[in-house]
């Protein structure tokens, strides 16, 4: 019985240690992550000084907030002057709900593989200098209700699978102030942002 009792309490110990290497592993890798995007951006500002790659975790950096796992959860950078390309390993930032980072300029395309932040909520990107298409894979974020990609240089056509998200769950799209086909920059009248009430319910 007390053997039993020992082989349980050890495996309720085994489990406890690979949950928490499990969490630290998380937080290790968005440390990596975002330190990397912060080695491919200038920071005229210093806004990223805090960013230190030898701390356990991201969550006591500026601009960052984590949730109670020590997930990271928001990123607002805001009107800070950075500059520079998104990489795609932001796409790894699996708990994302927030990325905020209008008013700076930002160049190079837009990664298809934010379409992998399955729990992303808002995506703010506007007033940058972003180029190439809107990637399709934004579509595929069930939970986005707020996208912004106003004033941006922007080419080809709002797809599809994020259009079809303005009956679901996407509360506001914005891409006006693009070079977007069938648009044109100088138009006053030409209507590219999109806001659209709750859907009715039947009761």
């Amino acid at each position: 019985m007390e053997a039993q009792f020992a082989e349980a309490k050890l495996s309720a110990l085994l489990l406890t240690g690979l949950v928490a290497f499990a969490t630290l592993v998380s937080c290790n890798t968005e440390g990596d992550i975002l330190y990397k995007q912060k080695v491919a951006w200038e920071d005229p500002e210093n806004v990223m000084q805090t960013w230190d790659p030898t701390l356990h975790n991201p969550c006591s950096w500026m601009h960052i907030t984590c949730n109670n796992d020590n997930s990271v959860i928001r990123v607002d950078l805001l009107n800070v002057r950075i500059s520079g390309p998104l990489i795609p390993q932001l796409g790894g930032l699996k708990n994302l709900q927030y990325l905020r980072l209008s008013g700076n300029n930002l160049t190079g395309t837009i990664p298809p593989s934010l379409g992998n932040l399955k729990s992303l909520e808002i995506l703010e990107l506007r007033n940058n200098a972003l180029s190439g298409i809107i990637p399709a894979s934004l579509g595929d974020i069930e939970t986005l209700n707020y996208l912004d990609l106003n004033d941006n240089m922007l080419t080809g056509t709002v797809p599809l699978e994020i259009l079809s998200r303005l009956v679901t769950t996407l509360d506001e799209l914005n891409v006006a102030h693009n070079d977007l086909d069938g648009t044109t920059r100088k138009s006053v009248t030409r209507v590219t942002t999109v806001v659209h009430d709750m859907p009715k319910t039947s009761n």
